[in-house]
C-alpha cells in the first residue's frame, strides 16, 4: 500500500483544490481541522506526511504539529502559510520540528516535490528504524536464549514477560512498541550478578536475609549500567533501572507522553505489572485468578494499565495438552511443564517457547546423561496443528 498524505486545513475549497491536483500522484486524505487531523492519525495513522495550514481555529499549525509529532513521531511534517514571518516560523520548527515550510499559494510544481522528498525522507527513517528494530532484537533475543541455558529459571521467563508488555503498549497504542517489548526482555539482565542462592529463594518465594535482600534491590541498577553504553539502547536502559519503582501517576497514553521522564515511568510500570503477574501464574493462578490478586494492591499498580491487561487475558487462547517424545518436539511449541534431566537439573521452564537453542540444549542433555520423557506441551486449539 503506497504511503498516505493528510492535509489539513480550515478551507474546504483549498483542500478539494489540492486534492484534485495531487491524487494522480499520491493517496490524499483530508481533514477540515487540528482535531479533526488528530482523530484521523489515531484511526488510521500513521500518515507518511501531514500537511498543515498555519491559521486554523482551536488548534493552529504549530500547536497541531507538535501534537502530530508526540503521537507519530516519525511523520514528515509540513508548514503550509500565508503568513510567512519568522516568528511563526521559528516556532514550527521549534515545537513540530517541521520538514518543510511553504506559503500560500504554493504552487503545485513546487507541492509535487516537497511531497516527493518527504515521502523519500519517511521511507528512509522507516528503513532505518526498522532494521534497527530486526537487529536489536534478534540479537537480544539470541543473548536471552545463551543465558537462559545457564539459568533457565530467570531468563526463561523473557518471552512471556515481553509479550505482555507488547500486548499493553499495543493496545495502548504507544509509539515504538519494540522499545518496550526490548525493556521487558532485558529486565532481568542485572541477575547475572546474582548468586544462584538467592535466585533460587525469590523463585521459591523463600524470605531473603537483610544482605541478600539489599543484593536482588541492585539488580535494575546493575542491568541499566550493563545496557547504557550502548546506541539507543539509554530509554530502555532506564526503563529496567526503574521497574521496581511503585506506582505512580505516570501517563498511559500517547498524547500524555511529553517527555523522556513519562516514557521511562510507563516502560517501568508495564515491567513490573508483567514480571508480577508471571509470577503468580508460574505459582498455579490462571491469568484471572492472577490479574484478581493484582488489582488488590491499587497502590502497587496503575489501574488503568490493570484493565487493559484484563482485557488482553479475556481474550486468553484456549490450548490443548499434549505428551510427546523429545524426537517430536519442533520449534514454536510451548513447553506445560518443567523439562528436566534424568540426574535432576532443570532444562527447561514450564511455558517456554521452543527455540533452535533449546532444541539443541535438550538432545545433548539426551545424548548424555539423558531428559525424563515423556514432554508436555501445549498447542493452541484453533490452529491446524491441534487438529
Amino acid at each position: 500500500m503506497a504511503e498516505q498524505i493528510l492535509l489539513v486545513d480550515d478551507d474546504p475549497q483549498i483542500l478539494r483544490g489540492y486534492t484534485r491536483l495531487l491524487q494522480n500522484n499520491f493517496q490524499i486524505v483530508t481533514a477540515l481541522s487540528g482535531q479533526q487531523g488528530l482523530e484521523a492519525i489515531d484511526q488510521a495513522g500513521p500518515y507518511a506526511i501531514v500537511v498543515a495550514d498555519m491559521r486554523m481555529p482551536q488548534m493552529d499549525g504549530v500547536q497541531f504539529l507538535a501534537e502530530v509529532k508526540k503521537r507519530t513521531p516519525h511523520t514528515i511534517r509540513v508548514m503550509l502559510t500565508g503568513n510567512a514571518d519568522l516568528q511563526t516560523a521559528i516556532d514550527a520548527v521549534n515545537q513540530g520540528n517541521i520538514f518543510r515550510f511553504l506559503t500560500k499559494p504554493c504552487p503545485i510544481d513546487i507541492m509535487t516535490r516537497v511531497l516527493k522528498a518527504g515521502i523519500e525522507q519517511y521511507r528512509l527513517v522507516t528503513a532505518e528504524r526498522e532494521l534497527l528494530e530486526k537487529t536489536l532484537n534478534g540479537s537480544v533475543k539470541l543473548l536471552i536464549e545463551i543465558l537462559s541455558l545457564s539459568n533457565p529459571i530467570v531468563f526463561s521467563r523473557a518471552n512471556r514477560i515481553t509479550n505482555w508488555v507488547g500486548q499493553m503498549a499495543t493496545q495502548l497504542q504507544l509509539p515504538d512498541v519494540w522499545r518496550f517489548k526490548l525493556a521487558a526482555m532485558l529486565c532481568q539482565i542485572g541477575y547475572i550478578g546474582l548468586p544462584h542462592e538467592i535466585i533460587n529463594k525469590i523463585e521459591a518465594r523463600i524470605p531473603l536475609t537483610e544482605a541478600e535482600q539489599k543484593a536482588f534491590l541492585e539488580h535494575p541498577a546493575v542491568g541499566r549500567q550493563l545496557l547504557a553504553h550502548i546506541p539507543r539502547m539509554e530509554l530502555i536502559a532506564q526503563m529496567i533501572e526503574n521497574q521496581l519503582q511503585p506506582y505512580s501517576h505516570s501517563p498511559v497514553s500517547p498524547q500524555q507522553l511529553n517527555s523522556d521522564k513519562d516514557i521511562i515511568a510507563l516502560g517501568a510500570q508495564l515491567i513490573r505489572l508483567a514480571l508480577d503477574l508471571d509470577q503468580q501464574i508460574i505459582q498455579g493462578l490462571s491469568e484471572q485468578a492472577a490479574l484478581t490478586i493484582l488489582g488488590k494492591r491499587p497502590d502497587e499498580y496503575n489501574p488503568y494499565l490493570l484493565a487493559v491487561l484484563g482485557s488482553a487475558a479475556q481474550s486468553e487462547v484456549i490450548y490443548e495438552f499434549r505428551e510427546i517424545r523429545l524426537v517430536e518436539l519442533e520449534l514454536g511449541m510451548v513447553l506445560d511443564r518443567d523439562v528436566w534431566s534424568r540426574n535432576g537439573v532443570l532444562l527447561v521452564q514450564q511455558g517456554e517457547e521452543v527455540t533452535f537453542t533449546t532444541l539443541i540444549r535438550l538432545r545433548n542433555f539426551a545424548g548424555g546423561v539423558g531428559i525424563r520423557e515423556p514432554l508436555y506441551i501445549r498447542v493452541n486449539a484453533s490452529t491446524p496443528e491441534a487438529e
